[in-house]
């Protein structure tokens, strides 16, 4: 029952606010990190609506929610500070290893129905590029929230089974729980498997002298912020 009141809520917000409305709406529901809150399910039933345009729909929210999910970056970035040097030469690698696949890999999770916190999260802790990051994720939310809009019109089946917009038989507190289980299984995997080894020869590759500045700006900056976090500890 308070899934549906919350489906409502956001769905009145929406209506009376228009494209704002969408936004704040996607921007609220990315935002949240454990708890799932249905947007999608908005997206689709404004989707229906004559008085929206489904590519303005998209726009709204996928600017909006891929602006939220960095809520997860920013959790990433305050946990660096607990995390050893043992862990960080490791985040250095796998930083490394995401300057060829990272961007991918964003898109997909935001495209797709992956929860895209297990990935956002690691990113801050890696202190990532942000607008790296944020280029292919509105990108994915863009083509993701564009699909589920024009369903709106077309079949309510396509979204739930392929997006996985919540139903009415969905519990709140069971996805909070999956998803901070998840969660937690990607961070053990990312702490504790050494990624240089596996995965050295995949990032080998001689690169050119604009990525090799550009990687010493970011260890310059690491160096700073790790130093930063030491006063702060002491």
């Amino acid at each position: 029952m308070l899934l549906q009141d919350i489906e409502t809520w956001l769905q009145n917000f929406a209506v009376q606010y228009g494209y704002l409305g969408i936004f704040l709406i996607s921007l609220l529901g990315a935002t949240s990190i454990f708890v799932p809150i249905p947007y999608t399910v908005v997206i689709f039933i404004l989707g229906g609506l004559e008085t929206f345009d489904p590519v303005l729909i998209a726009v709204a929210a996928g600017l909006g929610s891929a602006i939220g999910e960095f809520s997860g970056y920013l959790l990433g970035v305050g946990g660096r500070k607990v995390i050893g040097d043992r862990y960080k030469k490791r985040m250095d690698f796998i930083t490394k290893l995401f300057k060829k696949y990272g961007s991918i890999a964003i898109f997909i999770f935001a495209l797709t129905p992956l929860p895209d916190d297990l990935l956002f999260i690691p990113l801050g802790v890696m202190r990532y590029r942000l607008l790296r990051a944020f280029i292919p994720a509105v990108l994915g939310k863009f083509v993701s929230n564009l699909i589920i809009a024009y369903s709106g019109r077309l079949s309510l089946d396509i979204v739930k089974n392929i997006f996985g917009v919540e139903g009415e038989g969905m519990s709140l507190l069971i996805g909070t729980i999956i998803g901070i289980v998840l969660l937690v299984i990607v961070l053990i995997i990312m702490f504790k498997v050494d990624w240089e080894k596996h995965f050295a020869k995949y990032v080998d590759e001689p690169e050119s002298s604009g990525e090799n500045h550009e990687e010493a700006e970011d260890k310059k900056k690491d160096a700073h912020a790790d130093a930063a976090d030491s006063k702060d500890e002491s």
